[in-house]
């Protein structure tokens, strides 16, 4: 099996171009993780995912322990199988799902006890039980538990969550089951402190991990402050690492991030947008609901290789939203996810390149024009 190791092909600034060898395939990185939550990307068939040229997809602790439970997914041959995607699967360890979905938590040193926000039944999620689940999920990608600290947050506080999170990285670390070809990212919390970011980087770093996530952003602190908070935290990383930002996000967000250094991220925000008729494309945002689409039979995004650009025309999507038909959401997530994708390859070029700078200010620009 091929080991978990992760390789620098050219840099541009701070921007990276890599790839990730696992036992489950190579990734090149920039790259987005098309979020699978519930062991499916919504919408989307495993061959559809694959079209879109996603490499490498998200599933997660705290959903997949309630239903069908981890147990019963290991017997089944693993999340891999299950879901019918041979390819790398990194699992977020469920902090953020405790602490966002699950009702009357009680958090301690040793972990999180809460109710299912599905049927109210008891649960203990902790370090060590968080690895085990991810390991019966046979994750190519293991995230250490952590608490994500909330936004706002005083120092005290910020610093409180940060050092019970490298205390549990510890214990995460302790109980995971090394094997060729997987790995186990640490997650950097702090806020928006950047010597809190120092801190638990330093922390995470005298642990050891295969790679690195940046967590605590995108979590109501606002474009600006994410990037500041980039800019403070990504040079305490390892270079030879993958870095990871948890939870990013907006197309925008994706050019900012990559300029400053990540080199994986995931978010709902495309499939959740392609449920909901709203389109990312070169142009910016549509919203096919819109009543100037029902004449339209233009392609949504001219160039997009996706099946709803190719097969389709803008007229007939914006038919399908208006009746409610379930192909509306199945071809736009198609569309975003693509889209997506063919954002971070097209970074990925410019950053061998080296003309990162010129392709996101023309990608900008093109955004700013609008649709016409």
């Amino acid at each position: 099996m091929t080991q978990f190791e992760f390789s620098l092909a050219a840099s541009d600034g701070a921007a990276r171009a890599g790839t990730l060898m696992t036992g489950h395939g190579a990734v090149a990185t920039p790259t987005f993780m098309a979020v699978g939550t519930a062991g499916t990307v919504k919408a989307m068939t495993a061959d559809s995912v694959r079209a879109t040229g996603a490499q490498i997809v998200l599933g997660n602790t705290y959903h997949l322990m309630l239903r069908p439970g981890a147990e019963r997914v290991g017997k089944l041959g693993g999340l891999h199988k299950m879901m019918d995607w041979p390819g790398p699967i990194l699992t977020d360890s469920g902090g953020f799902q405790v602490m966002s979905l699950a009702k009357l938590r009680q958090m301690d040193e040793s972990g999180v006890t809460f109710r299912s926000h599905i049927d109210g039944s008891a649960h203990h999620l902790s370090p060590e039980r968080s690895m085990e689940i991810q390991f019966q999920l046979d994750a190519t990608i293991t995230m250490a538990f952590d608490e994500c600290t909330p936004y706002p947050a005083t120092r005290d506080e910020a610093a409180k969550s940060m050092a019970l999170s490298m205390r549990w990285a510890k214990r995460s670390r302790a109980a995971f089951v090394a094997r060729e070809g997987y790995g186990q990212f640490g997650i950097v919390q702090g806020s928006v402190f950047a010597d809190l970011r120092e801190i638990s980087s330093g922390a995470l770093k005298d642990i050891g991990f295969e790679g690195y996530a940046i967590g605590g952003l995108a979590v109501g602190e606002g474009q600006a402050m994410m990037f500041e908070t980039l800019d403070a935290s990504v040079g305490f990383l390892p270079v030879q690492k993958p870095r990871y930002l948890m939870g990013v996000g907006t197309p925008d967000d994706l050019l900012g991030a990559v300029a400053r250094g990540v080199d994986m991220f995931d978010c709902v925000m495309p499939t959740r947008a392609g449920r909901t008729a709203r389109a990312f494309t070169r142009r910016g945002i549509l919203n096919m609901r819109n009543a100037r689409f029902a004449d339209d039979a233009r392609p949504l995004d001219e160039g997009c290789i996706c099946l709803g650009c190719t097969r389709h025309n803008r007229a007939y999507l914006h038919h399908l939203f208006r009746a409610n038909e379930i192909l509306g959401p199945m071809l736009l997530t198609w569309h975003n996810l693509t889209y997506y994708q063919s954002l971070m390859q097209g970074m990925r070029r410019a950053i061998i390149g080296g003309y990162l700078a010129e392709y996101n200010a023309g990608i900008r620009q093109v955004w700013s024009e609008g649709d016409e």
